[in-house]
C-alpha cells in the first residue's frame, strides 16, 4: 500500500486509459464534475415535495427576497419555525441574502408546504451551484422525506385502532 491515492489528480494518474476498452464503463473525471442548470434568466428551477405538498421553486442571485405564492415568506408562513425551515439550505450552505427565491406550493398543510419549499430551494441550489451538493447532501436536505399519514385499514376505527371487542 506504498503508492495510496490521496486527490483526485492522483486519481487522474492512477488509471492506464490505454488498456480501457471502446465503450466500456469506465466513469472519467470530466463526467464527475457537473455542470450548473441554469435557464436564459439565470435561473435555477426543482421540485420539492413532502406529505401531499409540491413545490415548484425558481431560484436567482438577488437580495435574499422570498416569495410564496405571490406573498412575501413571513406572510404566507408566520409561523417562525416555518420561516426558520425555510432559512436552513442558505444557512448551511452560507449564502444568506444572495439568492431570490420564487415558488409556488399546492396541497397539504402549511407544514408540509414549508418542508416542500425546503426540498425544492436545496435541489436549486445545488443545480445552481453544484459544488453546494456535499454540504445539502450530508444534512440530508436533497432527500425526498416519503413519510405520509397512514391510510385507514378497512375494519379497523382509523389506520390502527381497533372498534372495541366484546367477548359476549
Amino acid at each position: 500500500m506504498a503508492d495510496q491515492i490521496n486527490s483526485l489528480e492522483d486519481l487522474k494518474g492512477a488509471v492506464d486509459t490505454s488498456t480501457l476498452a471502446e465503450g466500456s464503463d469506465a466513469v472519467t473525471l470530466e463526467e464527475v464534475t457537473r455542470e450548473p442548470v441554469r435557464d436564459d434568466l439565470g435561473r435555477s428551477y426543482a421540485t420539492g415535495k413532502r406529505k401531499d405538498a409540491v413545490a415548484r421553486v425558481w431560484i436567482k442571485p438577488g437580495s435574499g427576497k422570498v416569495t410564496v405564492n405571490g406573498k412575501e415568506m413571513d406572510k404566507y408562513f408566520a409561523r417562525p419555525v416555518l420561516q426558520m425551515i425555510l432559512r436552513q439550505p442558505f444557512q448551511i450552505t452560507d449564502r444568506e441574502g444572495q439568492f431570490d427565491v420564487m415558488a409556488t406550493v399546492k396541497g397539504g398543510g402549511l407544514s408540509g408546504q414549508a418542508g416542500a419549499v425546503k426540498h425544492g430551494i436545496s435541489k436549486a441550489l445545488q443545480l445552481y451551484e453544484p459544488s453546494l451538493r456535499g454540504a445539502l447532501k450530508a444534512a440530508g436536505f436533497l432527500t425526498r422525506d416519503s413519510r405520509v399519514v397512514e391510510r385507514k385499514k378497512y375494519g379497523r376505527a382509523k389506520a390502527r385502532k381497533s372498534f372495541q371487542f366484546s367477548k359476549r
